[in-house]
Parts: C-alpha cells; structure tokens; sequence
C-alpha cells in the first residue's frame, strides 16, 4: 500500500522524528520575483533523502536536499540563495525568474 503524504510537512516531520529519523527542515524565507512558493512555505528531510513538501515547485529541491543532507550531518544550520541573477542559475534555477532564500535547520 503507498504511503500516505500529510497537507502538513512539518506534522510529517514530527512524525519521523518520533520515529527516531534525524530531520531537518527546509524554510522559504524571502522571495523576490515571481517565486513559486510564498515565504513560510517548508521542505522536511530525513537523513535517508525522504522529503515532503516543497520550497520552490521542484525547481530546486534537488539541491537543497543535498544541503539538508549535511545541515543533518553536522548540526550547523545553512542559509541558501537561488536565482537567475547568480553562480547557481547554470546548477538549478527557478523557472519562473524569481529568487528566494532558503534556511535549511536540523530539528531535535
């Protein structure tokens, strides 16, 4: 049977991390542009690559799973950027032109 996703990523993160999983939560913090999702808007990881929810309409999750990856592994928290005007646009980019920021935390 598949697994059922939560409305609420950050409920799915609770769940995982009475689970026991290590957790870490993506949050947008500032958007310029036409930004796909609003500020607020969350992506939690597990240290097993699971994630729900979405930061950017799939158009950079990709990479800030990998950063979530090491925000788990060393506890040290990461502020990253994303746009079409910097040295990430040739990496990952948004397709509607906008910018955002993105605070990746561990939870727990």
């Amino acid at each position: 049977m598949p697994e059922q996703f939560s409305d609420d990523p950050l409920k799915v993160a609770e769940e995982w991390m009475d689970e026991g999983r290590a957790v870490a939560v993506a949050t947008v913090v500032e958007t310029w542009g036409s930004a796909p999702r609003p500020v607020g808007s969350h992506l939690v990881i597990d240290g097993d690559s699971n994630f729900e929810g979405s930061v950017s309409g799939g158009c950079v999750e990709g990479a800030v799973i990998a950063d979530a990856l090491d925000v788990i592994e060393t506890g040290e928290p990461k502020m990253l950027e994303f746009g079409v005007a910097d040295e990430t646009a040739w990496r990952v980019g948004l397709s509607c032109g906008g910018r955002i920021r993105v605070y990746v935390e561990r939870l727990g």
